[in-house]
């Protein structure tokens, strides 16, 4: 069933505010995934504070055609039924959720992305992306990296430390 030129509007300006807003956005094949599968990963995303979103890729590239960062985008990519992820707050956890997901489920193939400064994603950077360490991973490699030195030297001073005794 045809929607209405009222709500291609409406969908066209809701996708237009999520491609402004995002840092990050991914888009993936999702052919073949049954509801219950769609569902789980809907779920993986909110838990992700990713905004998954399925749209015709005409609309898609309507909304991006009216968005002044994303206007020179390249959508030749976004073939076939996509699903769209979205994130606001980090740059990665859409190609992460999806890439994540498509692990268990191989009908889900990730496409294209586009990142916050308007510049289209190929599948190979996207896949990079999504291999890439979370914001928490890279926190606590950092601050591993700190204490490092002050961790031998303590083992250093306990050690002369048992000498003496």
């Amino acid at each position: 069933m045809a929607i209405s030129r009222d709500k291609k509007n409406a969908l066209v300006a809701k996708l237009a505010e999520s491609f402004a807003s995002a840092k990050g956005s991914v888009g993936a094949t999702y052919t073949g995934l049954s509801v219950a599968d769609m569902q789980e990963l809907r779920a993986a995303a909110r838990a992700n504070d990713v905004t998954i979103t399925v749209a015709k890729n005409r609309l898609v590239r309507v909304a991006l055609g009216e968005s002044d960062k994303f206007k020179n985008a390249d959508t030749s990519l976004l073939t076939g039924q996509l699903v769209y992820a979205f994130s606001s707050t980090d740059e990665v956890a859409p190609a992460q959720v999806l890439a994540k997901f498509a692990k268990k489920h191989p009908e889900l193939k990730l496409v294209a992305g586009f990142d916050g400064t308007g510049a289209s994603l190929d599948t190979a950077t996207v896949t990079a992306l999504a291999e890439l360490p979370t914001k928490d991973q890279l926190r606590g490699q950092l601050v591993s990296v700190i204490a490092a030195p002050l961790t031998g030297f303590l083992g250093v001073a306990n050690g002369a430390q048992r000498g003496f005794t």
